[in-house]
């Protein structure tokens, strides 16, 4: 997605910083929309037409910026979303990634950082990977890197973009365990190690959209005291090989001893 098809929708309730923003993105060539407030702002993000990007400031009038993202991603909403704040606390970013938020950036910010960063979430959210499989078939779950989209049994599957990354973290590292602090450091790129309960429940809501049984998880299972391993296997050699030259992997349910 180029910047002249981006619509983006900005939430900052500081007047000045909120002008800027506008300006410097629709000069980069994107649709902007800006508001001031929170409750308007979320008003806008639940509604239509949709985002492809929003920046959403934590502390607004009528409704704060975390509040905005908690009741967004309630309603639905799968657009990513960028929280800019004053609050630099790893608590505070765990707490906004908790709930849904796709990256965190710290006030006062290098414009040309927060560009790079908005233009990066679009690129993996909008454009082909770089991976040389980026379709993979479950059986009655398909899901396709390149276009991020998910069908369960034919129904389209709503995942989120952190959602997306998770998956294809657990798929591309499958049949090895993967730490809750590795996870932080490749999906959200937080560089170390935290006590948390975030990795768990955008694990457990990712279950409930794509297992059969999130209570008990065919591919998604959890390594007490450690993390998550994702034991789905390829279903035939020849399947794999043949479906691959078009960049699909097939797998299968793990067979049980």
């Amino acid at each position: 997605m180029n910047n002249a098809s981006a619509r983006m929708l900005i939430v900052d309730g500081d007047v000045k910083t909120s002008m800027n923003l506008c300006s410097i993105f629709e000069r980069q060539g994107y649709a902007v929309t800006g508001v001031r407030d929170g409750e308007q702002g979320l008003d806008l993000l639940t509604g239509t037409p949709s985002y492809d990007i929003v920046l959403l400031e934590t502390a607004m009038p009528r409704r704060n910026g975390f509040d905005v993202l908690r009741q967004a991603r309630l309603a639905g909403v799968t657009t990513p979303i960028i929280m800019l704040t004053f609050r630099s606390n790893a608590n505070d970013k765990l707490r906004a990634f908790d709930i849904g938020a796709d990256d965190y950036v710290t006030k006062p910010f290098h414009m040309e950082e927060l560009a790079a960063r908005v233009k990066a979430m679009l690129r993996r959210s909008s454009l082909p990977a770089e991976h040389p499989l980026d379709i993979y078939d479950f059986g009655e779950l398909h899901v396709n890197f390149s276009s991020h989209t998910a069908h369960r049994n034919g129904d389209v599957v709503r995942l989120t973009a952190k959602e997306f990354d998770i998956l294809r973290y657990f798929i591309e590292h499958r049949g090895r365990t993967v730490s809750r602090g590795q996870i932080l450091r490749n999906v959200w790129g937080i560089p170390f190690d935290v006590s948390t309960r975030t990795i768990d429940r955008h694990v457990s809501a990712l279950r409930k959209k794509i297992e059969p049984d999130p209570e008990d998880p065919t591919w998604i299972k959890t390594v007490y005291g450690i993390g998550y391993r994702f034991v789905q296997r390829p279903r035939h050699a020849e399947n794999v090989k043949q479906n691959a030259e078009n960049g699909i992997l097939t797998l299968s349910h793990p067979k049980t001893p």
